[in-house]
């Protein structure tokens, strides 16, 4: 099949969804009202409560949701063939998506900014509070680990990445500076700040860091790491408009371009897919069912935009009209951004060989080939697009990690300011966060959780749809086209952790198969997995009991409403 073919599908889908079906549930459903007082509004702080124009929105919510997942989970799970891939990303952004992070911007935005942990001890119980904070706190852990290898991973193999980095850097704080304190305008202040970051790429490719920092320093792992904490301890600790937005808003630029001039090139080059459509149920690391949904999370569905719409976008939205073209429509761009990395993978290789030896150098490599690739399809040299598309995953990677850990710093005043008003301290909350993260990247620890990280995000989405379905029956609102989707979703995570946990556990501990530090990561995982079934089967059981009693009190309220 042909490459446009499934661009031109993914608009369509697009189109239909945002336009009809995403319309229609906010304009009858949730009923968005342009007149509604908004959180952003009724607490701005400017530190997490701060009104911002949908413009600038859309920037920090693409960059926000779209890190590295949309690209490493289609180039992985190509293995079972594009087709079932290239379906999963439709009819997901299409039927669940969309309606997740939308969904998880209303209810935040309805219920006064709150976080997921007051939503959850509201709607469902105070024992479903503690427990939906832990797993949220360990799941961001798990991110944190696996997208900072990938920062300091890519830092020591692409020396052009650091200058990126640094102009990125530079370039978001002038843009806050520039929007909020000058306000200037939107137009210049995005001409000058996405210039600069784009001069840090070109420099980066000329002036690489080990000829600034020396070969020892340019490959050590530890400053690489303690750089990009560093970096999230200011995103975490500073008001948002002053470090996390900005360079998020800037950043989403460096990839909207690349993802822009990337799909021009595939219209110019129209490759067919040379890689089969489907090739076996099962493959090495599991069977398309359940597996390939928990493979493929971001471009389909990821539990991590409920986070960043719930308590970073819901608490910015000038207005309810916002929530659609913000929670919504970024998802559907992120569904393109997916089929743009699984049309890289499926197409620029000759065989499935070819594809299996670039991919044992890691998905990265791959991506970074297809840009390159694209890219020089428009004029730019091959060179600077293999470049341009090894520092899209660096930003990709790094601007979900100072997000991770500001949120992980809100978890920690959440779960545990009972304990100790210390942990209400944003700098007390950001230095665990750091120090816990950075022992996961350092002791390498992180590739035998990394597995279990599909699975937590996928079971952080239908924890997601639970609390929208719970808020939309305790409102009287028809909740059918969220709580159908997180059926779906739970189920399909609980069959791949229970699938997750027996390959660990049966397969390789307890027959042998794996000894020394192979054996306690693999033992570890699988009761870690086992721990997250434990935990959603409670959270389930919490919700059951929840609707039970809505659809009580409604019936009594019924009789004297008539």
């Amino acid at each position: 099949m042909n490459s446009i073919f499934v661009l031109i599908l993914g608009f369509v889908v697009a189109f239909i969804g945002y336009r009809f079906y995403a319309k229609y549930i906010d304009s009858k459903i949730i009923q968005a009202d342009p007149k509604r007082a908004t959180p952003a509004k009724m607490y701005m702080d400017g530190v997490e409560f701060m009104p911002t124009s949908r413009n600038i929105l859309y920037g920090y919510q693409f960059k926000s949701i779209a890190g590295a997942g949309p690209i490493i989970g289609p180039i992985i799970a190509i293995q079972w063939g594009w087709l079932p891939a290239i379906l999963w990303i439709l009819l997901g952004t299409f039927f669940i998506g969309w309606v997740h992070d939308y969904g998880s911007a209303m209810i935040s935005m309805r219920n006064e900014g709150a976080s997921f942990g007051g939503l959850s001890h509201r709607l469902i119980s105070p024992r479903a509070r503690v427990l939906l904070l832990s797993f949220i706190y360990f799941y961001l852990l798990l991110i944190v680990g696996a997208f900072g290898n990938v920062v300091v991973s890519t830092a020591v193999g692409l020396k052009a990445a650091p200058m990126a980095w640094l102009f990125l850097t530079i370039a978001g704080v002038l843009a806050g500076q520039m929007i909020y304190r000058w306000k200037k305008d939107i137009i210049l202040t995005t001409v000058v700040t996405v210039g600069i970051a784009m001069l840090g790429i070109v420099l980066g490719t000329q002036i690489p860091s080990d000829s600034i920092l020396g070969a020892s320093v340019a490959n050590s792992r530890w400053v690489w790491a303690i750089a990009a904490f560093v970096f999230c301890y200011f995103a975490s600790v500073l008001p948002i408009w002053r470090f996390s937005l900005p360079i998020n808003y800037v950043a989403s630029y460096i990839v909207f371009l690349g993802l822009f001039f990337g799909i021009i090139g595939i219209f110019i080059l129209h490759p067919d897919f040379t890689l089969p459509a489907v090739t076996q149920f099962s493959i090495p690391i599991g069977p398309v069912w359940p597996i390939m949904f928990v493979t493929i999370a971001c471009g389909a569905i990821s539990g991590w935009h409920s986070i960043v719409s719930s308590s970073g976008t819901a608490r910015q939205l000038e207005s309810e009209m916002d929530a659609r073209p913000v929670g919504a429509g970024i998802m559907f761009l992120e569904m393109m951004l997916a089929l743009f990395a699984l049309i890289i993978a499926g197409t620029i290789f000759s065989s499935a060989g070819e594809y299996s030896a670039a991919l044992a150098k890691g998905p990265g490599a791959v991506f970074a080939a297809g840009v390159g690739k694209f890219l020089s399809a428009v004029g730019m040299p091959l060179e600077y697009g293999r470049a341009y598309g090894s520092v899209m995953m660096i930003i990709l990677a790094v601007t979900i990690m100072q997000l991770v850990v500001r949120f992980m710093r809100v978890a920690t005043a959440e779960l545990l300011s009972d304990v100790s008003p210390v942990f209400k301290n944003p700098h007390i909350g950001t230095i665990v966060a750091s120090i816990l993260g950075l022992i996961l990247v350092m002791t390498g620890w992180w590739q035998y959780l990394w597995v279990l990280f599909g699975g937590a995000n996928q079971l952080m989405a239908s924890l997601a749809l639970l609390l929208i379905s719970a808020w939309l029956v305790s409102d009287g609102r028809s909740a059918a086209w969220a709580f159908y989707p997180m059926i779906f979703m739970f189920v399909t995570t609980i069959a791949a952790l229970l699938y997750t946990s027996y390959n660990l556990l049966v397969v390789k501990v307890l027959s042998g198969a794996v000894k020394g530090e192979a054996l306690i990561g693999n033992t570890l995982m699988g009761l870690v997995a086992l721990f997250l079934v434990v935990a959603a089967l409670i959270l389930a059981w919490e919700g059951y009991k929840a609707f039970r009693r809505f659809r009580a009190i409604r019936a009594q309220a019924a009789p004297s409403k008539a």
